[in-house]
């Protein structure tokens, strides 16, 4: 057979893929059996501007072991793709294109021709992550493909718009809300991050009290007298004061509570504002006096709303002053109005100081636009009783479970607990738009249809009316809250959604478990009576070299092609899934950024040519003619019967962890059990029965074994790195990795169950006496540098009748492996035996190897004596140097650190070199 010596990853992806795909063994139909169990996945919709990030190979990733495996052991299984229509992104895509290829705004082209374009964008650039998907081997169901704006989705979507109106869960009202100023539309929490800033300022400024006489040159905090003539307000955003409508001081302050009632002289404009009690205002809080401004921020809004204090709006869509902001601020921008204000304070003598102050600003996700909080007129959803249902249900253990357990159900407890009403309208053309219709006098008609709302305007006014739909649409967390159950056909009852609802688990990252899975919880509850998943499964974070969140704001991204290209798809999902444990914790991902290598990644590769090159070497020793799967009992020998026992106990480990959830185990348990036992000890100690002249009997036997047990491998490493184990079995199966319909595929062949006849953990534990000896000779034999052609004499003594006994039994491993020509099994021996040897302990045996003849006793102590001298050099410079007080306060933390553990492990080598220089002079 003709085996290349190296694996080719960029060839195998291609070809089983194509494969994979083009015969529909993605699709649940390829298990014929109908009564099978089911398993479903629905993909967290990746933007379809977006492109693949390391965030994704990861997500992308945990879902493939799991849809692969199932789909292995025999379910219906679904793993169905998808991507969201991203409104803000494609809008902004297509304005931009629209401005470069044709110097024009949206608005010269009108809503319908700029929606046809976005159309188009989407046709022409929108499947960038669909086939990059495909680079990483997801095995998804591509025959099922959705998107948040197909038909079938948007009928959903409608559908749950207006029954939650007619119930009154959806309402339009003025709220604050979070504002981008450039793309000129409302933002969902999740669209705003939060970014720190040294150079903020805090501006002190003066109110004064209209029952106060004025003060020549300002304003003074208080009178000779002590009447207080003026109040200071901490402030950040000092042009807001041009909307305020009152200033708040805590009832419970005695420096304040006589002024409750009276009314501020707000400078800068002609109008006089209330000073109010509330016990909102934290006294020990700068001043102890605020301002407040209901439109313009969230917390002074609810204030207003308990003092009925007016909302002035004092800005444009665009961030800058409106009228009402004054004639001297009007178009300002509002950081222009800003220095105005402020420099106008200070003519006044009212500008009391201005300090430093490191702050937190909301900026828009997308555009970095620091984000305004803003009155708005627009849709929302009540949370109140949804929120209720979704903690009933909880209560009712009925929700989700969250694994792996970390304080998951808390946070989504707590976050369901204080939940607000949800802003679902976005000021934009592309998205879903709002099933409403407005009468001229302002009535609002919800319906499905726009014939449907002329009936109910008819019916209302008794004659045809015109109606304008709102322009406004969908927040895009609206449609992917029904993702779990409008991507299967609901609101029909689809052959889908009878099958696959509830999906069997749901992959996602901690930071969205409020914005999306909590709100698909909900929606799912109301609608379907039924939550969308059983399982949610929450996953760390990759974070890149310097164990920093990868992000676009710092540019430190690793973009995944560029090490699929180097080192193969299999590495990829190998180095990131191996890091996947049971407590959700983030991964970190060394990366290069001059060469474009991750060792980390690379070790990866490695392990993929490990897995050809011992294929391989099994391969080119079978009979491939004689046919595998079934095992020679009658003739199994002892390494046989142990390599089995590990086999299925390997199988035993990795069903346990991959249905726990603890990814990282599993690769752990198949890592040690093909490369220690299979690689490194069983394929040792068969390679003599595999020779020509070997016995026929005993050959065929381990070549049976061998092609079983890599065959096994393979199917469960197979989720995991999916290309090369194709590519493998292919070969060892047929001879040749060529694609052909004619054969079958290793990704639908059976996944390994467990055989408990041939599990003898007290056969592994003998057997680890055996592997144990035969590794403290070889360590043995290092200590004393004796060269690996020379053979050596070997005494191995134990007082225990059954641990000779099964040294006997494999004697000719210990002879083979350990390169012994003269191996003694004794219960006991005299001193001279341990003259001129060097000796060790596994367990209750000790292994005495003589030297006599093979070592220049002499030259091996003096070279060991010449050894420990430097060592402890060395040692006693380290040792000064930490010693000394100046060195450590001076140098870098982290070179002391590492001098210190370079100290420790100096110091473990000493030990040992004394211990070995002891027992070689005999003390």
């Amino acid at each position: 057979m003709e085996i290349a010596k190296a694996y080719d990853p960029k060839q195998a992806e291609e070809h089983h893929y194509q494969r994979w795909e083009s015969e529909g063994f993605f699709t649940p139909e390829i298990n014929e059996d109908l009564d099978a169990k089911k398993y479903s996945i629905v993909i967290p919709p990746p933007n379809v501007t977006g492109s693949l990030h390391m965030g994704h190979a990861l997500q992308h990733t945990i879902m493939d072991v799991l849809t692969r495996r199932k789909r292995m052991q025999g379910y219906r299984t679904l793993w169905l793709p998808g991507t969201d229509h991203a409104g803000i992104s494609v809008q902004r895509k297509v304005v931009e294109q629209l401005k470069k290829d044709e110097h024009k705004k949206p608005t010269d082209i009108g809503r319908e021709e700029f929606v046809r374009r976005a159309w188009t964008w989407k046709e022409q650039y929108g499947n960038t992550i669909t086939e990059q998907m495909r680079r990483e081997g997801a095995s998804v169901d591509w025959t099922r493909q959705r998107f948040t704006m197909d038909e079938s989705l948007s009928t959903a979507v409608r559908n749950v718009f207006c029954t939650l109106y007619e119930e009154g869960w959806i309402y339009k009202g003025l709220r604050i809300v979070n504002w981008c100023p450039k793309d000129k539309t409302v933002l969902s929490d999740l669209e705003v991050k939060e970014e720190a800033r040294k150079d903020g300022k805090l501006y002190y400024l003066r109110y004064p009290i209209k029952s106060s006489p004025p003060v020549l040159g300002g304003v003074a905090a208080a009178s000779a007298d002590g009447v207080v003539l003026s109040l200071t307000v901490a402030t950040t955003r000092p042009e807001t004061m041009l909307g305020d409508t009152a200033v708040a001081v805590n009832p419970k302050d005695e420096r304040y509570k006589d002024l409750i009632g009276k009314t501020i002289l707000l400078p800068l404009t002609d109008r006089e504002i209330p000073i109010v009690g509330d016990e909102y205002v934290d006294a020990e809080f700068g001043t102890g006096a605020v301002k407040i401004t209901p439109a313009h921020d969230p917390n002074d809004y609810q204030v207003g709303e308990r003092h009925n204090l007016e909302r002035l709006l004092i800005m444009n869509e665009d961030a800058t002053m409106n009228a009402a902001a004054g004639p001297d601020f009007e178009g300002l921008d509002r950081f222009v109005a800003r220095a105005k204000v402020v420099e106008r304070f200070e003519e006044l003598g009212l500008l009391e100081k201005v300090e430093d102050y490191e702050m937190t600003l909301p900026v828009c996700e997308r555009c970095k636009t620091v984000v305004e909080p803003i009155l708005s007129d627009q849709w929302f959803v009540k949370m109140d009783e949804m929120r209720d249902m979704a903690l009933d249900l909880m209560r009712s253990e009925a929700v989700p479970h969250f694994s792996p357990q970390v304080p998951h159900e808390k946070v989504y407890t707590a976050w369901l607990e204080n939940l607000k009403d949800w802003t679902i309208s976005r000021q934009l053309w592309w998205g879903h738009q709002i099933p409403a219709w407005y009468a001229p006098d302002g009535t609002i008609f919800v319906a499905r249809t726009e014939a449907e709302a002329y009936v109910q305007a008819k019916a209302k006014f008794g004659e045809d009316v015109i109606l304008e739909r709102d322009p406004d649409v969908l927040d895009t967390w609206f449609s992917s809250g029904l993702w779990p159950f409008s991507t299967l056909g609901w609101p029909e009852a689809t052959q889908d959604f009878e099958t696959f609802y509830p999906n069997s688990v749901l992959v996602t990252g901690f930071d969205i478990i409020f914005f999306w899975v909590a709100r698909m919880t909900m929606m799912a509850g109301y609608f379907t009576g039924k939550m969308p998943f059983h399982t949610v499964y929450i996953h760390g974070l990759v974070r890149d070299e310097n164990n920093q969140k990868m992000s676009k704001s710092k540019n430190n991204g690793i973009d995944p092609l560029i090490l699929i290209n180097k080192y193969g798809v299999d590495a990829l999902r190998y180095s990131l899934v191996k890091e996947v444990t049971g407590a959700g914790q983030d991964i970190r991902l060394d990366y290069n950024r001059k060469t474009d290598e991750s060792s980390t990644v690379e070790t990866a590769r490695n392990f993929a040519n490990k897995l050809w090159n011992a294929s391989r070497f099994v391969m080119l020793n079978l009979d491939l003619q004689q046919g595998f799967g079934v095992i020679d009992v009658e003739n199994l020998e002892l390494a046989d019967r142990w390599i089995l026992s590990r086999y299925y106990q390997t199988i035993l480990q990795v069903r346990e962890q991959l249905d726990g959830y603890s990814m990282g185990e599993a690769t752990k348990s198949l890592y040690e059990f093909f490369w220690g036992d299979f690689c490194d000890w069983y394929i040792e100690l068969v390679k003599s029965r595999l020779q020509e002249n070997a016995d026929p009997t005993s050959r065929a036997t381990v070549q049976q074994t061998l092609a079983f047990v890599l065959d096994g491998i393979l199917r469960l490493w197979h989720p995991f790195m999916p290309h090369v184990t194709e590519e493998i079995w292919q070969l060892l199966t047929y001879g040749t990795s060529e694609p052909s319909s004619d054969r079958p595929v290793l990704a639908i062949q059976p996944y390994p169950e467990i055989d408990t006849v041939h599990i003898n953990e007290e056969l592994e534990e003998q057997f680890n006496l055996l592997i144990g000896t035969i590794r403290t000779i070889r360590n043995l034999r290092a200590e004393a540098e004796i060269k690996p052609s020379v053979k050596v004499k070997v005494i191995l003594q134990s007082d225990s009748d059954r641990e000779r006994t099964l040294l006997e039994a494999g004697k000719s491993y210990i002879l083979d492996l350990a390169k012994v020509e003269d191996l003694a099994i004794l219960q006991s021996i005299d001193e001279s035996a341990t003259e001129e040897a060097i000796a060790g302990v596994v367990g209750t045996v000790q292994a005495i190897v003589s030297l006599v003849g093979v070592v220049d006793m002499g030259q091996l102590i003096a070279k060991l004596e010449r050894t420990l001298s430097k060592l402890e050099g060395a040692i006693a410079s380290s040792q000064g140097r930490l010693n000394n007080e100046g060195y450590v306060k001076k140098a870098p933390p982290e070179v002391v650190e590492t001098a210190r553990a370079d100290l420790e492990e100096s110091l473990k080598q000493q030990e040992i070199l004394k211990a070995r220089l002891a027992q070689l002079q005999g003390k």
